[in-house]
């Protein structure tokens, strides 16, 4: 798998680029009976529980070279969970900020009262401004028989670490029918000469990151505005078969005129949440 790799450039200092992957993605299925969409609501709160959740960031910390602070995670009641990671850049690097930030403090307060300072975990989280957060939202239209899932991840980082790294990985980690893809970086840094650089690495298109096996498996459609480097790719799967939509029910058990009218219901759905506008009946 060939994907594009961020180039390391000089700075002088820290790197403050602030670079955030937000991702919207979606799961649509037809549960024909009140039971079914039960059933399927169970089976998504399972399959997508806090724990399992909590492993996906986890290895999207361990992919972009990132440590992790602290996690918080949550199973929330009828359904739904989210998981909250604090992270610094690595380890190494996270130390030396303490360190180098206390020797600072230190060196301004009079010699009389200098002291040795311990470096604490309140210092560390006021430094690293790094987080993974993701939240799971499934429901259900009680008449339509369409179910859906949505998982909205944010994965933001302040350094030379970068989250397009994990773009794949969290692509494939959800098999998702739509995906909406935001990446912007925001603030600035400065080059050992001092010029500023508001970004820095080379993009044109979220799609540069991401696989030639994904990007022939989805229609892709790209949204950018290149002066603020923000960049936005929304996907949708290209081949449609009823089969893998239909949840507690098999194709064989419909007839022609049924699985016409589920196949319309669930086309006009995934085409309304990749467009982002209600389609109005013909």
């Amino acid at each position: 798998m060939q994907v594009k790799k961020i180039k390391k450039i000089k700075l002088y200092g820290f790197n403050n680029l602030t670079k955030t992957l937000s991702f919207n993605m979606y799961d649509i299925c037809y549960a024909k009976t009140p039971q079914h969409r039960r059933e399927y609501i169970e089976y998504i709160d399972e399959e997508y529980n806090a724990e399992r959740l909590t492993g996906i960031l986890t290895e999207v910390a361990k992919i972009i070279g990132a440590n992790i602070l602290n996690i918080a995670q949550q199973d929330y009641e009828p359904q739904g969970s989210s998981v909250t990671m604090l992270v610094a850049e690595d380890k190494e690097a996270s130390e030396a900020l303490v360190a180098e930030t206390l020797q600072d403090i230190d060196e301004d307060e009079p010699k009389k009262k200098k002291k040795k300072k311990k470096q604490t975990d309140a210092v560390v989280a006021h430094l690293d401004k790094s987080h993974i957060t993701v939240h799971t939202y499934p429901e259900s239209h009680p008449d339509q028989g369409i179910s859906t899932f949505r998982a909205d991840i944010d994965v933001s980082t302040c350094g030379r670490i970068s989250p397009l790294t994990a773009l794949n990985y969290l692509i494939n980690s959800f098999s998702s029918d739509i995906v909406a893809i935001d990446y912007r970086v925001r603030g600035f840094t400065r080059d050992i000469n001092g010029k500023k650089l508001f970004i820095d690495h080379k993009i044109n298109s979220i799609q540069n990151y991401i696989s030639k096996e994904t990007r022939d498996e989805y229609q892709m459609v790209d949204v950018n505005v290149y002066q603020d480097n923000i960049f936005h790719t929304k996907m949708i799967l290209k081949e449609f078969d009823l089969d893998n939509y239909l949840f507690g029910t098999a194709k064989k058990e419909l007839i022609n005129s049924e699985k016409k009218k589920i196949k319309q219901r669930l086309k006009k759905e995934m085409n309304e949440i990749f467009s982002g506008r209600n389609i109005p009946k013909v």
